[in-house]
């Protein structure tokens, strides 16, 4: 989610400043809804990486659209492959130093360096590169669909991220709970919902990316984490807390300055996927969280 959010402003760019560009994004079917009425993007092609029958369809969809030029984002192999397979002659992306996997960039016909620290407008950068003009970050969010009930001031909070040293405790949602004075909602897919339930002093809204996105422009403030539910709260400019931990806020962290981001000092940015809760994530508390949010 917060891959494709973060190449918002960057597409806008192309789409806005090259003379008569025709965009097409290539997207992971459950992402999307994202990109749902987007004035931006002429079509989207839907490509899931575990059905072959599905990659086979992408492959012959972008083929017919004789693309000019192909531009990866997302510096992964996968999304590098997109760009090989679509048959655009001009294949952009980031020099091989700065994209996620480094065999990602032996697939492009042009790399580009990136100078800013935040991924937004590294992607900015990337877009200039390859012919679009300086353009202000938008991110042109669909409205959503309301789905289920939801009290009429609340904070909204998504507990889950990638992997799983990226979250905060789900025992510190309920004590922070206790300190707000106004409903904590977590939000979460239908397969969470045992998790959620859990969670004592907490109202539970289970929902599609549609119910998130209606439930985060509806929430007075939001509490996240470096996942892609925070990243849609900064890209609608909703105020709150993001917490960080092992990844690095000045990359990844909320766009726009609408939430504060709170680090314990001395936290290591290493990105490692590990399977228990980082020991810096722990050292933010719910008191600290309360006191930020200033409701």
């Amino acid at each position: 989610m917060g891959d494709v959010i973060h190449a918002l402003p960057a597409v806008a760019a192309l789409k806005r400043t090259i003379a008569n560009a025709w965009i097409a994004w290539a997207v992971e079917p459950r992402w999307a809804p994202l990109l749902e009425g987007n004035p931006d993007v002429d079509r989207v092609v839907r490509v899931n990486r575990k059905q072959w029958t599905s990659v086979k369809c992408a492959w012959r969809e972008l083929r017919a659209m004789e693309l000019d030029c192909a531009v990866d984002f997302q510096g992964l192999i996968k999304s590098a492959l997109v760009t090989k397979v679509s048959g655009a002659r001009r294949r952009a992306g980031y020099s091989a130093d700065q994209v996620r996997e480094r065999p990602a960039a032996w697939l492009y016909t042009e790399t580009f360096p990136a100078s800013a620290p935040h991924i937004v407008d590294r992607h900015r950068e990337l877009a200039q590169a390859v012919g679009a003009r300086p353009l202000a970050a938008e991110f042109p969010i669909p409205v959503g669909t309301p789905e289920g009930s939801l009290p009429d001031r609340y904070v909204l909070a998504n507990p889950f991220a990638g992997w799983p040293s990226k979250q905060w405790p789900l025992p510190f949602y309920t004590r922070l709970a206790k300190l707000l004075p106004m409903p904590l909602v977590l939000n979460g897919h239908p397969g969470s919902s045992a998790q959620l339930q859990s969670v004592d002093r907490v109202q539970v809204h289970i929902s599609s990316i549609a119910g998130l996105i209606d439930a985060t422009r509806r929430a007075t403030a939001v509490v996240g984490l470096d996942s892609g539910p925070t990243h849609l709260a900064a890209a609608l400019a909703k105020p709150g807390v993001a917490i960080f931990g092992p990844t690095d806020p000045a990359r990844n962290g909320p766009y726009g300055g609408s939430l504060r981001v709170l680090r314990a000092a001395g936290a290591v940015t290493s990105y490692q996927r590990r399977q228990q809760v980082d020991p810096s994530m722990l050292a933010i508390t719910p008191e600290q969280v309360a006191e930020a949010l200033a409701l």
